[in-house]
């Protein structure tokens, strides 16, 4: 095991641009995790794992694929975007996102929901729930953001999670399914009082809502009925209930 001792190691800026720049994680196809769990997880689901350094030990089998190097944890501080970072830092390959989403079951579409923690949290709880994919529209939050990562808790490398255009929900919707769309309007009907089958289930921005582009081509709108004084919800919270009504979890 190779040990680095400057933060001008080559590695080491590779991974600390990895962890602050949406456009070097694209380029580069890889995304930054942190921690052992998240290990685990990464290698449980046979992610591709470049580099995984470390200031103490793996207590598992790495692929022979995966280069292992030795670090102190100030470099490790250093290096982290997150606060109390970890004993580890690890990269993965961003999986192939070219090929769309099936065209039956259920899906969750996030509308510029910019906050990471609300992405990672949904993405997690789609993969709990058994929703097919996540979408994203608009200016989401990067799925690769290391913020975002560590809400998914792992789920990253199991949910099928794309990046989509109005011109593919056209698509989808051609093709049989329907978007119903989250609001508080008042024509919106219960959210317990449809069917989710076959359905893209669009989330809007924590302060706005869904945009005008998306409430265009929903097919339907619902809400998660709360009191008259309170505001609104969350967009994870939101997001959470209507995905355990209509889980699919066979």
């Amino acid at each position: 095991m190779t040990k680095i001792k400057s933060r001008h190691n080559p590695i080491c800026m590779h991974l600390k641009k990895l962890g602050i720049n949406n456009a070097y994680r694209k380029q580069n196809g890889e995304f930054l995790c942190d921690g052992i769990k998240l290990l685990e997880e990464a290698v449980k689901c046979k992610a591709e794992i470049p580099i995984v350094l470390t200031s103490s030990n793996v207590p598992f089998p790495l692929s022979i694929d995966s280069k292992l190097y030795y670090t102190d944890q100030t470099l490790i501080d250093f290096l982290s975007p997150l606060k109390n970072a970890q004993d580890i830092l690890f990269t993965c390959r961003i999986p192939d996102i070219s090929l769309k989403p099936e065209m039956t079951g259920t899906h969750i579409l996030l509308d510029n929901v910019q906050d990471p923690g609300n992405v990672g949290t949904i993405i997690r709880t789609a993969d709990a729930f058994g929703i097919k994919t996540v979408m994203l529209t608009g200016e989401c939050a990067d799925p690769y953001n290391p913020k975002t990562i560590r809400g998914t808790m792992g789920s990253v490398f199991r949910q099928s999670v794309y990046n989509v255009s109005n011109d593919d929900l056209i698509d989808f919707k051609n093709t049989g399914l329907r978007i119903v769309g989250t609001a508080l309007l008042n024509d919106c009907r219960d959210f317990t009082k449809i069917s989710y089958e076959n359905t893209i289930i669009a989330i809007g921005n924590e302060g706005s809502g869904l945009s005008d582009a998306i409430l265009s081509i929903c097919d339907a709108l619902v809400t998660i009925p709360i009191r008259k004084d309170s505001q609104s919800l969350n967009a994870a919270v939101a997001a959470a209930i209507i995905m355990y009504e209509a889980r699919c979890l066979l």
